[in-house]
C-alpha cells in the first residue's frame, strides 16, 4: 500500500478520473476496432497498439507528476519554436489523412505537431498572464504578447486543421478571461473576430468549390463548406435521410437512436461496422450505442469532474503560474471532450477531433498524458502547502515572563502561513 502511495502521487480524484477514462477507452476502444480488426486478420492487433500507448501514457503521468510544476515553465521556450518549425514542415512535407496533411513522419514515428503547438501555447499563456499580473489585472502587454503567440500559432493550425485551431484560440481566450485581461479588449477581439468568421463563411457558401479548390492553401475550403451545409441545412425525416451521402453523420445517429437507457452492451454494437472512424471521432456515439444514457452521462460526468476539480487546485495556490496552468489545461481537455461529444449526437458540425483519453490514438494520448501529469504536479505542490499550513498551525505559542515560560496547549497559530509569497509573485523560480 506504501509503495502505491509513493507512486501515485498527487489528487487522488484525478487519478481515478483519468483510470476510469482510461478503462472506459480499454472496452469501447476493442468494440469499435473489429471492424479494423478484420479488414488486417489480425484481431488483438488494434487493441494490443491502444493498450501499450495507454500503458506508455500511463508511465508518462507518473514521471511527469514528480517534476515540480516551476520546471514547466521553461517547456515553451524550446517546444513553442520546434512546434512551429513542425507545423511549416507537415504543410510541406506530411502524410495526407482524409485530405487533410495532418501527420507527420520522423525517423519511423508518425505525431501531429498541432498537439505540441496546443501544449506550448498552453503553458505560454499561463506564463505571461502569471508574470503580468498587477493588483488591477493584468498588464496592458499580457494581451499583445498572448494574442502574437496564438495568432501564429493558429494560422499555421488552420489550415490543415480548423476544428483545432479554433478550439485553441477559444481556451487561450477563455484563460485571458481568467487571467483578468481588461475586458473591452476581450470583446473587441471577439466582435472583430465574430465578422470575419461570419465573412469566412458566407464567402465559402457563395463561392462554387471549383473557384475554392484553387485557392491557395484553400483545399480545405470545399470540405469546410459540405460541412457547414450538411450541419445548417434542412433536417429531413429519417426515411428520407441518405444514409450513402452523410455516412459518419447519419449511423451516428442511428447508433444513439437505437440506444436505450443502459444500451446494449459492451461489444454489442452494430454501427461501428459502419462508421469509419467509429474508434476516434465519432466514439462517443459507440458509448452511447453499447453503454447507453447512463453510460453517455458518466462520461460527462467525468470530465465536469476534472473541470471542478482543477478549479479548486487552481484555488489553493498561492501563486499564479500553476493555477492558470492547471485552468487552461482542464478547459482545453473538456472543451475538446464537449465538442467531440457534441458532433456524435448533431450539435455541431464535423470535424476531426478526438475524445480525449478515450479514443484511439498515438500522439494524443501521450500529450493528454503529459496533461494529466501537470494536473498532478500542481495538486502535490497543493497538497505540500495545505501539510505546510497545518504544520505551522499545530506550533503551539510561547510566551516567556521572566523566568518562567509559559505555554497556550489552548491557542495555535492560525491565518496565512507568514513566510508564503503572494499569488503573483512567480518572477523568480523556486
Amino acid at each position: 500500500m506504501d509503495l502505491l502511495k509513493n507512486i501515485f502521487k498527487g489528487d487522488k480524484v484525478i487519478w481515478i478520473i483519468f483510470l476510469m477514462l482510461c478503462m472506459i477507452s480499454i472496452v469501447e476502444v476493442f468494440s469499435a476496432t473489429s471492424s479494423l480488426a478484420y479488414r488486417s486478420g489480425n484481431y488483438w492487433g488494434p487493441i494490443t497498439r491502444h493498450c501499450m500507448y495507454l500503458l506508455f501514457g500511463l508511465g508518462i503521468v507518473v514521471l511527469v507528476h514528480n517534476v515540480k510544476y516551476k520546471w514547466f515553465q521553461a517547456v515553451p521556450f524550446f517546444l513553442l519554436p520546434i512546434s512551429y518549425a513542425l507545423l511549416i514542415l507537415v504543410m510541406i512535407i506530411g502524410t495526407a489523412v482524409n485530405g487533410a496533411s495532418r501527420w507527420l513522419s520522423l525517423f519511423g514515428i508518425d505525431f501531429q505537431p498541432s498537439e505540441f503547438a496546443k501544449m506550448a501555447i498552453i503553458i505560454v499563456t499561463a506564463f505571461i498572464l502569471s508574470k503580468k499580473q498587477t493588483e488591477d489585472g493584468a498588464n496592458p502587454n499580457a494581451f499583445k504578447y498572448i494574442m502574437g503567440i496564438t495568432l501564429v500559432g493558429c494560422a499555421l493550425i488552420a489550415p490543415e486543421n480548423w476544428s483545432t485551431a479554433a478550439l485553441l484560440f477559444g481556451t487561450v481566450y477563455l484563460m485571458m478571461f481568467i487571467g483578468r485581461v481588461e475586458p473591452k479588449k476581450l470583446l473587441l477581439t471577439g466582435a472583430v473576430l465574430g465578422a470575419l468568421l461570419t465573412l469566412f463563411v458566407t464567402f465559402l457558401l457563395a463561392t462554387p468549390n471549383s473557384t475554392l479548390n484553387n485557392i491557395p492553401m484553400g483545399h480545405r475550403f470545399s470540405t469546410w463548406k459540405e460541412r457547414i451545409k450538411d450541419f445548417s441545412s434542412e433536417k429531413v425525416p429519417a426515411a428520407k435521410f441518405d444514409i450513402n451521402e452523410n455516412g459518419q453523420v447519419g449511423h451516428a445517429r442511428i447508433a444513439i437512436a437505437t440506444s436505450n437507457i443502459v444500451g446494449k452492451g459492451p461489444g454489442n454494437s452494430v454501427q461501428r461496422d459502419f462508421l469509419s472512424q467509429a474508434y476516434s471521432d465519432f466514439i462517443y456515439a459507440i458509448v452511447i450505442e453499447e453503454l447507453g444514457l447512463v453510460g453517455g452521462i458518466v462520461v460527462v460526468f467525468l470530465y465536469i469532474c476534472l473541470l471542478v476539480r482543477a478549479g479548486r487546485i487552481a484555488q489553493k495556490c498561492n501563486k499564479s503560474f500553476p493555477a492558470f496552468l492547471v485552468i487552461g489545461i482542464a478547459l482545453l481537455l473538456v472543451i475538446q471532450a464537449l465538442f467531440n461529444m457534441m458532433v456524435a449526437v448533431g450539435l455541431a458540425p464535423v470535424t476531426g477531433q478526438p475524445l480525449p483519453l478515450i479514443s484511439r490514438g498515438g500522439t494524443s494520448i501521450v500529450i493528454n498524458c503529459i496533461y494529466i501529469g501537470m494536473l498532478l504536479s500542481v495538486s502535490r505542490y497543493v497538497a505540500e502547502l495545505e501539510e505546510e499550513k497545518q504544520a505551522n498551525a499545530a506550533i503551539p505559542l510561547t510566551v516567556t515572563t521572566g523566568a518562567d515560560e509559559y505555554v497556550s496547549e489552548a491557542e495555535a497559530q492560525t491565518g496565512e502561513d507568514p513566510t508564503s509569497e503572494m499569488m503573483n509573485n512567480d518572477v523568480e523560480l523556486e
